[in-house]
């Protein structure tokens, strides 16, 4: 009987801790679940035979050694910081572990660690990062075997609302943690490279620089870059490439109301505002613009943004209830980003009944026996209901199916890794297609001038 450890029973476990329920009798598994809220490891294991639910903190040595010591693969949910503690303890046991985390050069540093005890760390196995890694490397393979030379590549990913359950003016909901929509992008500047030349978007401009994406069936969406796309071009085996770019789809039109909170502050988590504590919206909002006893603080946001009444941008911040005499709700005084992130809560969160959507895109220009194509391709997925999310598919999927061909000893490579490799990503978008998850894709010659313009 082989051992799993899935370590963290929230959200996006859900999909994760169902597939390896579902597979354990056939492959002989064994399913041990940590989380702080045992409630959270019973709700989705209904007490399920094949598991063990343990309700501890997985940052407590004395607690954690023992589990990982009697596993043989652990996958690790926690935030991407808790990682190393147990990454530590995998190797000195000898044991897999698998994340769907952003590889770190902390992580990267137990390379030849992992190496000489034999296991394998595996990670960025979720969705983005995951499956978007496996599915732009199964084109970029099949292009380079038929000879062919890459010459743009762009990949957006994002987490939205399904279409039946989008009645908001922002056309989004939280589908993932809501702190890291509300800090996305900060920190330091977009990078990619356009037909050569290096370009470069700082924060305060992102929003402001988005391209529109039609994906067939669903309609139009808007794409804004992710922090760093150059560092793709190695990864990807693309280091001669004149164009990458990755970013971040929404629906068009959220890029330019959310540029007005970046713009007045209010996504700043460098600072606490006092007295925030017992602030409503409207006080939360007016700390940011001049002092004026005569106007409105509608009128001073509308001046200072230059934002017209008749504007659509107008009715997705008043929707948010951003000018409301409400109380903010927090216990004690709180960051600009804290604050908006309660603000936003209210309205934003998935309702009972309600449903997210991913979508993937990838266009992959190259150049074949002197002709220009390119491939487009994508994937929407919609959830089930709030348990069984698109997103908590998407993460959880590939997380268990990765888990059952390592254990079946399928998967030979050693080392910290990404699921960039063949013998990782057939079996893994192989099986996802079985549950749905499946790219469309076409095919068209181009222009030397339209391939160009990329």
């Amino acid at each position: 009987m082989k051992t799993i450890l899935v370590i963290g029973a929230g959200k996006s476990s859900s999909t994760l801790i169902k597939y390896l329920i579902e597979n354990a009798e056939k492959e002989n598994w064994k399913i041990l679940i940590v989380d702080r809220d045992k409630k959270l490891i019973t709700d989705k294991t209904k007490n399920h035979s094949s598991t063990e639910a343990f309700e501890l903190d997985m940052m407590n040595e004395e607690a954690r050694k023992p589990l990982i010591e009697k596993s043989d693969v652990v996958i690790s949910m926690l935030p991407a910081r808790f990682h190393i503690p147990i990454i530590e303890d995998c190797i000195k046991y000898k044991k897999h572990v698998i994340t769907p985390s952003y590889v770190t050069s902390e992580i990267k540093a137990f390379n030849d660690e992992a190496e000489k005890a034999g296991i394998l760390i595996m990670n960025e196995l979720g969705l983005d990062p995951g499956i978007d890694h496996m599915s732009a490397m199964r084109i970029l393979d099949h292009v380079k075997n038929l000879g062919g030379e890459i010459k743009y590549f762009e990949s957006f990913t994002g987490g939205l609302v399904a279409p039946e359950s989008d009645n908001n003016p922002w056309n989004y909901k939280f589908t993932w943690n809501p702190r890291n929509v509300v800090l996305a992008g900060q920190g330091s500047a977009a990078k990619f490279i356009q037909r050569g030349r290096y370009k470069y978007i700082p924060y305060n401009r992102l929003f402001r620089r988005s391209e529109v994406i039609d994906i067939e069936g669903y309609g139009k969406f808007e794409g804004y870059a992710n922090r760093d796309s150059l560092k793709y071009r190695k990864i990807y085996g693309l280091e001669n490439i004149p164009t990458i770019y990755r970013g971040t789809l929404r629906r068009v039109g959220f890029s330019r109301a959310w540029n007005n909170l970046v713009q007045i502050g209010a996504t700043d988590d460098s600072y606490v505002m006092e007295g925030s504590a017992s602030m409503t919206h409207r006080d939360f909002i007016n700390s940011f613009l001049a002092y004026n006893p005569y106007d409105s603080v509608e009128l001073k946001f509308r001046y200072y943004m230059r934002i017209d009444q008749d504007d659509a941008v107008w009715d997705k911040l008043v929707w948010l209830g951003l000018f409301e005499n409400t109380p903010i709700g927090l216990n004690e005084d709180a960051s600009p980003a804290q604050i908006l992130q309660a603000i936003m809560e209210k309205k934003m969160n998935l309702e009972p009944g309600d449903k997210d959507m991913i979508v993937m895109y990838h266009k992959i220009g190259f150049k074949i026996l002197d002709k220009h194509r390119e491939i487009n391709s994508w994937v929407v997925v919609e959830g089930k209901d709030q348990t069984y999310t698109a997103m908590s598919d998407t993460v959880g999927l590939p997380l268990g199916i990765f888990t059952k061909y390592l254990l079946r000893g399928d998967i030979k490579c050693k080392g910290v890794r990404l699921p960039i490799r063949r013998e990782v990503y057939k079996p893994v978008l192989d099986e996802l297609e079985s549950y749905g998850i499946r790219f469309s894709e076409i095919e068209f010659e181009t222009t030397k001038e339209e391939a160009r313009l990329q």
